[in-house]
């Protein structure tokens, strides 16, 4: 707005605007009278542009217009007094009076300079009374104007607010000269001097750097005190956008500076990147475009894989996306996109090795060669997704494996027990912080191949919670109609799983959700007998064990029956995983002998057995006897495999034939025995039972090992036994066990676990067994090696249950009520 230069001038053709005046010398003394001899009737009226003098200042102006020219060179001796009045329009060349503001301002000239060769005039003019243009009575060859002089209305001297005023003007002007920089001393010393001068609002308003109308209007104020009103007002508003524009301008500059200062910094960077070998940034760029030529994906993966490097280009490297595009791109050319291993189809090759790593498992080695001829004929069909369910220990897990090698396929394992977050299978979107794929693609990732044997590890053991259902989002992936477009939310690319081999674990299938056992094939793993056992433990457990603790074959020698004590007092299960724990003890007994260097025998023995296992730990599979009326042998089945189960019942004198269970016994197994009870009162008269007996004899059921939760209705026919035996008071067959469920009718219904029942049977001695004639298709499917040493009564009533299991001899020491004969059964 303000400036100081050593040669300012305000221009009246020109469009620059006023930027300073002349100071005077003594400010506060300048003379405002006009000298008479040049009054007259008219006045040479000069056109100004953009520029506005008031009464008491002094200006420097370049004349270049003809008529402007023509009307000072009439002044005689350089000497007189013109009009000057701003235009409208500061376009407008030849201006009339309707061109040119009523109210202007009488200069006499104090001063004309004529630059050789410059045909422009500079002249420096005094404002000193306001005037109104009358009429303009000339045109040519200059303008003339008749005129009236408006006088001013002077502020009172005393009048304190008008002083205060123009201390006011006078410090809003000083701040804006600092504003635009230093201004001079002498100038800052005369505002300061002359700040109770009325001329000061006069100074100012010649000086201020706003528009020509407002200027005129500050100039057609006839009242002093209002103009230093009105220019106090303009001055406020002029300092706030000033300020404002000062400040855009310092954060403009700032924000430059800063970026500036960055590109500075990136070009040295650069320049050192270069001298040590190149921008890491590019190079890493430049990789994964190499590895994009050599990936086999589709068009569709291909375009999608494109759009995100180029997005990654325009990536800052120190932009926090960078990172995590980056690792995206990483995931997506790490994936083995339409890699496959090749297929061994040597079915005999096949054969071999599931039969050198795994001893029984018939179903599932005959389902596996299947499918490898299957593949062999045809060439391409999408993998079945098996599920292998049985007890612990029995192999499931270690299948996978040996299915890998059959197959020459690539590995890889998951183990789904207790998880909880759908994420896991579908992966995190790329939105969240630490987003990764899912464990699907992961371990597709990890195994090289899109067609690996994958194990989904205890599929019955996923769990749920606010974060989803891990199980329903495993939908898609063992759907061989789904899959082949499998969708992980972080690669946001629908991935082929349809040749992945797909092998599900469980120990038990009632926990897997039913849509999610559809889409499986579900095989049987059931535990092993004795002599499999014998020989897992000969041909892998023993010789994997020697191999874990450092000790030859010479070091120990386990013979079969030492073998065969160690599982029947020492492991109870029907898998080996205890088998081989217990191997794992004997062991490390004898590493410790051979770094000791003592002497023991080479074979262990069983009558040694004691000294490296201590005491038997197990005894209650082994069948008790019959010498208890009452107790009768049941057959259960647990997620580790069968066991026996020993159903006790006792008699006692007391009103009203109260039925009193115990045993931890859940609803569905009470209810089993109260059919049984309401089945012997039933009958009574058919197994000679008095009447007088049921009624003053309370009955008390007893399933032993209390501790345990025991459910199901498999132990029906048991508790008619065992109800019947006691109050019969007749011996139960030796050597029997049955299994069964019954109705109120007295009908034997099947039951499952039938294999692993029969296995814990043989385990615990038993001879005979009872079941459902229904359960009958269920043996012919066991091998011939199981059911050795077995006689299977099959059933359908209780009456047959009952006409087999007890015998007619009593028990000694019988309960002292009178039996009667049972009746004949009409044939």
């Amino acid at each position: 707005m303000f400036e100081n230069k050593d040669r300012d001038f305000f221009s009246i053709d020109g469009n620059s605007e006023p930027v300073i005046s002349i100071v005077s010398d003594e400010l506060g003394n300048v003379d405002f009278d006009i000298d008479e001899k040049y009054l007259k009737e008219e006045i040479p009226v000069l056109a100004l542009r953009n520029t506005i003098i008031f009464p008491g200042t002094s200006l420097p102006i370049t004349v270049a217009r003809p008529k402007s020219l023509k009307a000072l060179k009439s002044l005689k001796n350089k000497k007189g007094i013109v009009g000057m009045v701003c235009q409208k329009d500061a376009e407008t060349e030849d201006p009339e009076q309707n061109d040119l503001y009523d109210i202007g301002v009488i200069g006499e000239v104090i001063r004309i300079i004529d630059i050789p060769n410059d045909p422009n005039l500079t002249v420096i003019l005094q404002g000193k009374k306001r005037f109104r243009i009358d009429q303009l009575t000339a045109t040519e060859p200059f303008l003339k104007a008749k005129y009236t002089i408006k006088e001013t209305t002077a502020a009172e001297k005393d009048d304190k607010e008008y002083q205060v005023l123009l201390e006011s003007i006078r410090d809003l002007t000083i701040h804006m000269l600092r504003m635009y920089g230093d201004p001079p001393k002498d100038l800052i010393t005369k505002l300061n001097e002359n700040s109770k001068s009325p001329l000061l609002v006069n100074y100012c308003c010649t000086n201020l750097p706003v528009s020509g109308s407002e200027k005129q209007e500050l100039l057609n104020i006839d009242d002093d005190k209002n103009r230093a009103y009105r220019l106090l007002m303009i001055l406020n508003r002029e300092t706030q956008m000033l300020e404002m524009k000062m400040n855009i301008q310092m954060k403009t500059r700032e924000e430059l500076n800063q970026q500036q200062k960055e590109y500075f910094l990136q070009q040295q960077i650069k320049t050192i990147q270069d001298e040590l070998g190149g921008n890491p940034q590019q190079a890493d760029i430049d990789d994964l475009k190499e590895k994009v030529k050599t990936k086999k994906w589709d068009e569709k993966v291909a375009e999608s894989v494109d759009k995100e490097i180029k997005k990654l280009e325009r990536l800052h490297p120190q932009s926090p996306d960078y990172s995590t595009q980056y690792t995206y791109l990483q995931t997506l050319l790490e994936l083995p996109w339409n890699e496959y291993t090749k297929d061994n189809f040597n079915l005999k090759h096949a054969q071999k090795v599931l039969d050198r790593d795994h001893f029984g498992l018939e179903k599932v080695k005959e389902r596996i060669i299947e499918h490898l001829a299957v593949l062999k004929l045809k060439g391409d069909l999408k993998s079945p997704i098996i599920c292998l369910y049985g007890p612990p220990g029995v192999g499931k897990t270690s299948l996978g494996k040996s299915v890998a090698e059959a197959l020459n396929r690539k590995y890889v394992r998951v183990s789904f027990g207790g998880l909880h977050d759908e994420s896991e299978i579908r992966g995190h979107r790329r939105t969240y912080i630490g987003a990764m794929p899912g464990r699907i693609i992961q371990n597709i990732q990890k195994a090289g191949a899109s067609n690996p044997v994958f194990v989904l590890d205890e599929i019955d053991k996923i769990g749920n919670d606010f974060r989803g259902d891990p199980a329903s989002a495993l939908l898609e992936v063992l759907d061989p109609e789904q899959n082949f477009a499998f969708h992980d939310n972080y690669l946001n690319i629908d991935y082929d799983l349809s040749k992945v081999l797909f092998i599900a674990t469980a120990n038990n299938v009632s926990a897997i959700s039913q849509p999610l056992l559809d889409r499986m094939e579900l095989i049987d793993i059931s535990g092993y007998i004795m002599e499999e056992k014998v020989e897992i433990a000969r041909k892998h457990l023993i010789p994997k064990q020697l191999e874990n603790h450092g000790l030859k074959k010479e070091d120990i020698d386990i013979p079969k029956k030492t073998i065969e004590k160690i599982i029947e007092d020492y492991t109870r299960e029907s898998g080996v995983r205890s088998l081989d724990k217990t191997l794992a003890k004997i062991m490390r007994k004898v590493a410790l002998k051979v770094a000791l260097k003592e002497e023991y025998p080479k074979t262990l023995d069983v009558a040694n057995l004691k000294d490296y296992l201590g005491a038997n730990r197990f005894s209650r599979d082994e069948y008790q006897g019959n010498d208890y009326a009452g107790v009768v042998t049941g057959l259960a089945w647990t997620s580790v495999g069968g066991e026996i189960l020993f159903i006790e019942t006792s008699l006692s004198k007391g009103k009203g034939s109260k039925l009193t269970l115990t045993g931890n016994l859940g609803d569905v197994m009470k209810e089993s025995a109260m059919l049984a009870l309401e089945y012997i009162h039933s009958h009574n008269q058919r197994l000679g039972i008095d009447d007088s007996v049921l009624e003053n004899w309370n009955v008390h059921v007893h399933v032993p090992e209390g501790a345990i939760p025991k459910d199901g209705p498999s132990a029906g026919i048991t508790m008619v036994t065992s109800l019947a035996s006691a109050f019969t008071q007749r011996k139960v067959r030796p050597n029997l066990a049955m299994t069964g469920e019954i109705t109120l009718r007295g009908k034997v219904l099947p039951v499952g676990g039938i294999r692993e029942k029969i296995l814990a049977a043989k385990r615990a001695g038993i001879k005979e067994i009872i079941l459902c004639k229904e359960n009958k298709k269920d043996i012919e499917e066991i091998k011939e090696l199981y059911l050795k040493g077995l006689t299977f009564h099959y059933v359908s009533d209780i009456s047959e249950v009952l006409e087999i299991a007890l015998l007619k001899d009593k028990v000694k020491n019988p309960l002292s009520f009178e039996m009667k004969e049972p009746e004949k059964k009409d044939n």
